[in-house]
């Protein structure tokens, strides 16, 4: 009995479905509809929107570059704040510290550190220990040095002279006397003498015999004349044209006004 009041309902449900379904629509009046559309009731409602919409797109877009700025900026603040944290734990990570606490250098500055270590290594206060026959050594080769310049004497200035037989320039006397007694090549003239790199710097009044005393007389480079310190305020030299090799006074007024500087050229570490 259940069963069938169910199905009498379903089916007057489903006729009254298809009545509605069947009757009549109302007909659309597309003249009305286009009638509305050229009112300018319309067109303000449009007119209003149409900014509304703008504005509205332009608000979203201005808060959302507002917020992307604010994002970038905390980002930045977060790692300014960040570094010196990651800095204090890893200290030594992407900085490397030389050896001796100076920056590396490259090309000519590279140079530039390489002569200055030079000159300090050769300006280096610490005592050299040295055997007693290397000192022996040392002391032979510095008299040797002195009996050759003193063998000379009073032998005639020849320009360009490098031996005994044709008679020496300044520079030709002190490549006569050390060129066989040092390890390094001796240059030829009083300029190159001045700036050679394996002759220390000597002061005036540390000069001792066996040093190289230099001049400026012609304003030729820097040094255009040098002699041998013999010791005791002398030095030998073959002077100039017309001029035999002498011994002269350092402490004479000519020389102290044309005197530059001093070198050592031989040393314990240079002999051979």
């Amino acid at each position: 009995m259940r069963l069938l009041i169910t199905l009498f309902l379903l089916a007057f449900a489903q006729l009254f479905f298809n009545v509605a379904h069947a009757s009549p629509h109302a007909p659309v009046n597309a003249s009305h509809h286009k009638k509305d559309a050229g009112t300018p009731a319309r067109e303000d409602e449009r007119r209003k929107r149409r900014p509304v919409k703008a504005s509205s797109t332009k608000k979203v877009k201005e808060t959302t570059s507002k917020k992307s700025r604010l994002t970038s900026v905390s980002k930045l603040k977060l790692k300014k704040k960040a570094s010196p944290a990651t800095a204090a734990v890893t200290p030594g990570r992407y900085k490397k510290k030389s050896v001796n606490g100076s920056k590396k250098r490259y090309g000519r500055h590279r140079g530039k550190a390489a002569q200055m270590e030079a000159l300090t290594a050769d300006l280096d206060p610490a005592p050299l220990k040295l055997s007693k026959a290397h000192r022996a050594r040392y002391q032979k080769a510095r008299e040797t040095a002195m009996n050759k310049l003193m063998g000379q004497l009073g032998k005639p200035y020849q320009w360009g002279g490098t031996s005994p037989k044709t008679g020496f320039d300044c520079s030709g006397l002190v490549w006569y006397a050390y060129k066989d007694l040092v390890k390094f090549k001796i240059p030829r003239t009083a300029n190159e003498m001045y700036h050679l790199r394996d002759a220390a710097s000597i002061k005036r009044d540390e000069l001792e015999k066996g040093d190289l005393v230099f001049f400026r007389i012609n304003g030729r480079g820097v040094a255009d004349h040098v002699g041998v310190y013999l010791g005791d305020g002398k030095f030998i030299q073959s002077p100039r044209t017309g001029k035999d090799i002498q011994v002269s006074a350092l402490g004479e007024d000519y020389w102290q006004r044309h005197y530059i500087g001093a070198r050592r050229m031989m040393t314990p570490k240079t002999i051979r």
